[in-house]
């Protein structure tokens, strides 16, 4: 039969969590319905991928292997043993994609160019027919569906050869096939692609793959982590200073040579978590605000003001690299607006006039130590990852920081998703996710009051169109609208796909659900 009822019925148990946990904000959500038209008029909605966490096909029609393709190869690398060789079979399934994303109602799709489809032997070799072609189809695809694309040049995947060759990132070799990569992407596809992103949260990146060494190349050092080779003081420094450049040198390139012609705009999507006070003292309250430098202005400031944080060099001194005086140029005011990928909020504890762990008493930490408990309460309810909670306030937050910090540039929310804790649930379950719904009307009521208080927020990803290939962590944290069966990889729609629809719509009816 078919029945209709509250919402509250259902995800009560999410709310008391919320109230114990997140009571800066428990009542306002409780209460609030967010509807479409809380957004002004023109902002976008859409939904996020990225090519190696969809696509598959990853040795078809003259695809090389990238770095997490041999990443995957190694034992123990990813959880379970997985990969991202099939992934959601998006590159034969696109067309089917396509209408799930039109069918959705959303403005605009954001995904990724995979560098070694499209380039398999970076600057080294010739660019791939196949590679190109396949993206042309879903870009035409995309625009004759009315879906605006937002692409993303590069999703932490490029040619295995580039690290072979030269080390990849930390070799400022990188800059010049990054560029070239990106200067392919501009004469194939900048007549239909409008918004361009350069990178995708390279301070993540970074961090992972040369600091915990938990991503590729899997550099690390102790305390950080005990791998082969690299150093987890210095090498962070030196890959984000190339990709950086790579970045700067890449907007300059777009602004002499394409931009006016094709009438684009280009920027960069950051990682921002957003980091609170332990307690109330100001050398906590100076932590916060000196783990946000070290995090977020490590990769934003030299890009509207030409160099690193003033915290950052008072800490790293002469390991920080220093830009050249024509590279402050071109990198100041080197972006159009902002990409904001946020997931979760932490509390910040001083390490400067405290006892901390080992990898917070570490410059390239800024000597912070971060937590997601105060006095063994969480601060915020639960989600499939253990490091993210759920804290609605702290998207709103971050915009207010960015919006200050970088004088109310334009911003994008790039990505923001919740991932089901009830990892081994019976798959009727994880299709009724009230939780992943009332995440994203909770953030959404956050985000909005940012907005309404000032913030050029224009537009609104969520992450993602359908479970994926998290990652080191394989198959298991399920972010996606849609569920992929990967047996038989069919796409099968969660509650939350059916709340998105109406939501744009600007519905807001009572959820329905079908009960045989």
């Amino acid at each position: 039969m078919r029945i209709g009822f509250p919402r509250w019925v259902c995800s009560c148990c999410f709310f008391l969590g919320l109230f114990l946990v997140d009571s800066k904000t428990h009542t306002s959500f409780h209460e609030e319905v967010i509807k479409r038209s809380d957004f002004p008029d023109g902002f976008l909605f859409g939904v996020a991928t990225s090519a190696y966490q969809i696509e598959g096909a990853y040795l078809e029609d003259g695809k090389s292997l990238n770095n997490w393709d041999v990443f995957a190869l190694s034992p123990g690398n990813i959880e379970n043993g997985d990969n991202g060789f099939i992934a959601d079979d998006h590159y034969h399934r696109y067309l089917e994609d396509i209408n799930i994303i039109q069918s959705l109602g959303v403005d605009a799709y954001r995904f990724s160019i995979s560098w070694s489809r499209v380039l398999p032997r970076g600057r080294f070799g010739d660019v791939n027919p196949n590679g190109i072609m396949f993206y042309n189809k879903i870009l035409d695809n995309l625009l004759l569906r009315g879906i605006r694309p937002f692409v993303i040049i590069y999703h932490y995947d490029f040619p295995q050869v580039l690290e072979d060759r030269y080390g990849s990132w930390l070799s400022p070799l990188m800059q010049k096939d990054y560029v070239h990569f990106a200067e392919t992407c501009f004469k194939n596809f900048g007549d239909r692609v409008k918004d361009w992103f350069t990178m995708n949260e390279p301070n993540l990146f970074t961090q992972m793959g040369y600091e915990k060494g938990t991503y590729p190349p899997s550099r690390c050092s102790p305390p950080f982590g005990n791998c082969s080779s690299g150093n987890s003081d210095i090498e962070p420094l030196i890959v984000m200073h190339n990709m950086l450049l790579a970045h700067g040198k890449t907007v300059k390139l777009y602004r002499r040579d394409y931009q006016h012609e094709q009438g684009g705009s280009i920027g960069i999507v950051v990682d921002c978590f957003m980091y609170e006070p332990l307690t109330d003292n100001d050398f906590d309250q100076e932590a916060a605000n000196r783990i946000l430098a070290f995090n977020i202005g490590w990769a934003l400031d030299p890009l509207f003001l030409g160099d690193y944080p003033s915290e950052m060099r008072k800490y790293l001194g002469d390991q920080l690299p220093r830009f050249s005086s024509d590279e402050r140029k071109f990198m100041k005011d080197g972006i159009d607006f902002i990409g904001v990928n946020h997931y979760a909020t932490l509390y910040a504890k001083d390490c400067i006039h405290s006892i901390c762990s080992l990898t917070g008493s570490r410059a390239i930490q800024g000597f912070v130590d971060a937590s997601k408990e105060r006095d063994g309460i969480p601060i915020g309810a639960p989600t499939g990852l253990g490091s993210l909670r759920v804290v609605p306030r702290g998207i709103g937050e971050v915009i207010d920081y960015l919006k200050k910090r970088y004088h109310n540039k334009p911003m994008f929310v790039t990505e923001n998703g919740y991932s089901d804790p009830k990892v081994n649930d019976q798959v009727q379950n994880i299709l009724q996710d009230f939780d992943r719904i009332e995440f994203h009307k909770m953030y959404m009521s956050s985000l909005a009051q940012a907005i309404r208080d000032g913030a050029d927020v224009r537009g609104y990803f969520v992450w993602t169109l359908m479970d994926d290939f998290e990652w080191r962590l394989g198959y298991t944290p399920r972010f996606g609208l849609y569920y992929v069966d990967h047996q038989t990889l069919n796409r099968i729609p969660k509650l939350s796909a059916k709340w998105y629809q109406d939501f744009l719509k600007n519905n807001t009816r009572a959820l329905e659900i079908q009960d045989s």
